[in-house]
């Protein structure tokens, strides 16, 4: 299993970032994704959950319902994370894996600040 996560980057409160995660070594559509992040000194949390497919159920943790959108391509093996109106809480690094249990390998994550 690999993954890769990019699209990270420093944000001004109020706006927005698009994730990108592309995923190799098993068959993506069968599995359901998700998005996790871990803030400094703070343990992994999963945000957002997207079910096989891409088309199906999706899950959002309660602080992020509203502003963040979970999707993928079953075609490029992606998956996303659109994020609108952040907030200075959301800075952390954002990992994707698939939710509970997540695989063994992790990427590298990709890192969002969001300062003014």
């Amino acid at each position: 299993v690999q993954l890769v996560e990019s699209g990270g980057g420093l944000v001004q409160p109020g706006g927005a970032l698009r994730l990108s995660c592309v995923a190799s070594g098993f068959t993506f559509r069968f599995f359901p994704m998700g998005w996790y992040r871990q803030a400094p000194g703070k343990g992994r949390e999963l945000v957002a959950t997207i079910a096989a497919g891409g088309g199906g159920a999706t899950y959002y943790v309660d602080s992020v319902k509203g502003r963040f959108t979970i999707s993928s391509d079953n075609v490029k093996n992606t998956v996303y994370l659109q994020m609108n109106s952040l907030k200075p809480e959301d800075t952390a690094v954002y990992y994707c894996n698939r939710p509970l249990p997540p695989f063994g390998s992790w990427g590298q994550g990709t890192q969002v600040t969001v300062s003014s």
